[in-house]
C-alpha cells in the first residue's frame, strides 16, 4: 500500500475526468498522469532512487505537484522548503535533510549559487530549474522530461512504512525539526478526511494558500484518493479566490484565518458568488469567535474547525456541533485518542487545562536524525503537543494557548488568545496579536498588536482603553497597543508573533 498508485488508478479507469485545474490549464487523469511519470522516469535516469532526498524551493505550480506525485512512484522522499527561506536557514535544512537534488526556479538560482559550496552532498547534476534550460550549472526541468516516457515506472517495491515526506516545523531560528511522514501516514489522510469533510469523486477543490504547508495536504491527498477534480492557484488572491468558487462551482476550501477574514471584508464577497461549498475549514491558527460568526451568518452549515500538528494529532469540529459547541475545536477523529494532562503527567478531569497528549494513525515516524527530540515529543506513543486546553463533559476540547506563548503576569497564567477574542470585538480591529513582554512590576505585561479596518479609525491610546475596559480580568489588561498594517506570515500563513515581540522589544515598530 503506498500512495504512488492513487494516480496511475485513475489514469486507467477515469482517464479523461477532470483531475487539475491550474491557471489556464487543464489536466485530464491521463494527461495527469503521463506527465508525472515522465517527471518520475527523468528522475529515475538522473540516478535518484528509493529514500532519496529531493528538496523543492517552489511557490505554488504546476512542476511542485508533478514532484509530489513522481517522488510517490519511485519511492523518492520529497522535502518542500519554504520560499521564505534564506542563506543560513536554507543550508542548515538541505544538509539536515540529507538532500541530493534541488528542484527549483530562477527566482532562487542568486540565493542558491551563494550557498552552493556549503552543500556538499548535492551532486554538480542536481540543481534543477523548472523555467529555464540555459543558465549555468542547472538542469532544465522539461529537458528532462522530454528525454523521458510516459509509461508508469516498473520494478520499484514501496511499502506503507517506506519515507515519502520530511516536513520542517521550523529552520529560520532554532533547531531544525524535520517530521518524518510515511506513506502509510499520508494514506491516512487519503482516507480519514474525504469522510470527515464528506467529500465525494464529484467533489471540487480549491486550494489558493501554499502546498509546501502541511494542512495543504489534508485536501490534496483526499482529492487524489477520490478521482475528484482539484484547483490550485499559484497564491491567495482574495478576488481571484471567490471568482474561481463561483465559476468552478468550487465544493471544498481549507483556509487559513487570515484569509478567511479577507474574503469576508472583501467588496466582492456575497454569499451567493460561495453558495456552491460545502466546506470551508479553518486550519493552521485560531478562527476568533467575532470572524466564526461572521462567517456563519452568511454561509451557514459549511464551517469546520481543524486543530492539528503536523507531528500526527488532530481534533476537528464538525460544521453541525458548531451552535452547541461554540468555541471548540470539535473532537478527535475516529482511531484517535486525547487526554488533558497536568505537569507530571497526570490526566486532569473536565474542565481542567493541562496539556493536550493525543495519538493515532498518523503519528509521525521521528523527527529526522533526532531520537532525542522525538523521545521529549512522543512517550509510550502519545504525543505531547506543548498546547494547553481542556475538554468539557462531552469530550469536546477547546483550546487556551501554546505553553511558549503564555503569559505569567504577577504569578498569574494569561492566555493571549482570551484577550484576543475581546480585541478583535472593537469594530476598528481587523486582526489581534497578543504577547508578553518583561516588566519589572509583574514580570511580564500583555502587549497586544493589530490591524486595522481603515488607516486612522483609532488610536493606540484609544484602543488599549477600550480593551483594558472590556477584559474580564485586571491581569488580562494590556500595557501598550501597537497598530501595523501587516502582520509578518509565515508560509502557511500563520501570524509570527515571535517576530513581532522581538520587533517590538528591538524598538523596530
Amino acid at each position: 500500500m503506498h500512495i504512488g498508485n492513487l494516480l496511475s488508478r485513475h489514469a486507467r479507469y477515469q482517464p479523461e475526468k477532470l483531475a487539475l485545474i491550474f491557471e489556464d490549464n487543464r489536466f485530464t487523469y491521463r494527461e495527469y498522469n503521463q506527465s508525472v511519470n515522465r517527471l518520475a522516469n527523468a528522475m529515475l535516469q538522473a540516478g535518484i532512487g528509493k529514500g532519496d532526498k529531493i528538496s523543492t524551493l517552489l511557490p505554488n505550480c504546476m512542476e511542485l505537484l508533478e514532484i509530489y506525485w513522481a517522488a510517490a512512484k519511485i519511492g523518492a522522499v520529497v522535502v518542500p522548503m519554504s520560499t521564505l527561506l534564506l542563506g543560513k536557514g536554507l543550508v542548515s535544512l538541505l544538509n539536515d535533510s540529507d538532500t541530493v537534488m534541488v528542484i527549483t526556479d530562477s527566482a532562487f538560482v542568486n540565493t542558491l549559487n551563494q550557498i552552493r559550496p556549503h552543500l556538499p552532498a548535492i551532486p554538480e547534476g542536481n540543481y534543477i530549474l523548472t523555467d529555464s534550460t540555459e543558465t549555468p550549472g542547472y538542469r532544465g526541468y522539461y529537458a528532462l522530461k522530454e528525454a523521458s516516457i510516459d509509461l508508469d515506472p516498473e520494478g520499484i517495491e514501496i511499502s506503507a512504512d517506506d519515507v515519502y515526506n520530511i516536513i520542517y516545523s521550523s529552520g529560520t531560528t532554532g533547531e531544525p525539526k524535520g517530521i518524518v511522514l510515511t506513506h502509510h501516514i499520508r494514506s491516512m489522510y487519503c482516507t480519514l478526511f474525504p469522510s470527515i469533510f464528506r467529500m465525494t469523486p464529484e467533489s471540487v477543490v480549491l486550494h489558493s494558500g501554499s502546498i509546501v504547508f502541511n494542512g495543504a495536504f489534508v485536501t490534496l491527498m483526499s482529492s487524489m484518493f477520490l478521482g475528484a477534480t482539484y484547483i490550485l492557484h499559484r497564491q491567495f488572491d482574495t478576488d481571484l479566490f471567490i471568482e474561481t468558487v463561483k465559476q468552478e462551482k468550487v465544493t471544498h476550501v481549507m483556509m487559513v484565518p487570515a484569509q478567511i477574514v479577507a474574503v469576508l471584508h472583501s467588496p466582492n464577497f456575497s454569499a451567493e458568488a460561495l453558495s456552491s461549498l460545502e466546506m470551508i475549514c479553518s486550519v493552521g491558527a485560531p478562527l476568533h469567535r467575532e470572524h466564526k460568526d461572521e462567517l456563519i451568518r452568511h454561509l451557514p452549515n459549511r464551517l469546520y474547525e481543524l486543530y492539528g500538528l503536523t507531528e500526527g494529532f488532530l481534533t476537528i469540529l464538525d460544521k453541525n456541533d458548531y451552535e452547541a459547541k461554540t468555541g471548540s475545536v470539535g473532537v478527535p477523529t475516529p482511531f484517535y485518542e486525547m487526554r488533558i494532562e497536568d505537569q507530571d503527567r497526570n490526566e486532569v478531569s473536565a474542565g481542567e487545562v493541562g496539556e493536550i497528549v493525543g495519538r493515532g494513525p498518523s503519528l509521525m515516524k521521528e523527527y529526522y536524525k533526532r531520537p532525542d527530540l522525538t523521545e521529549q515529543a512522543v512517550v509510550d506513543g502519545w504525543l505531547y503537543t506543548g498546547d494547553m486546553g481542556y475538554v468539557d463533559e462531552d469530550g469536546f476540547l477547546y483550546l487556551v494557548d501554546r505553553k511558549k506563548d503564555m503569559i505569567i503576569s504577577g504569578g498569574v497564567n494569561v492566555y493571549p488568545r482570551d484577550i484576543e477574542e475581546i480585541v478583535v470585538q472593537h469594530p476598528a480591529v481587523l486582526e489581534a496579536a497578543v504577547f508578553g513582554i518583561p516588566s519589572e512590576k509583574w514580570g511580564e505585561t500583555p502587549v497586544a498588536a493589530v490591524t486595522l479596518n481603515a488607516p486612522g479609525a483609532v488610536t493606540p491610546e484609544e484602543l488599549v482603553a477600550w480593551i483594558n475596559e472590556h477584559v474580564s480580568a485586571k491581569f488580562q489588561r494590556v500595557s501598550r497597543v501597537i497598530i501595523m498594517e501587516e502582520f509578518p506570515r509565515n508560509i502557511a500563513g500563520k501570524t509570527l508573533k515571535r517576530v513581532i515581540r522581538e520587533e517590538f522589544l528591538a524598538d523596530k515598530i
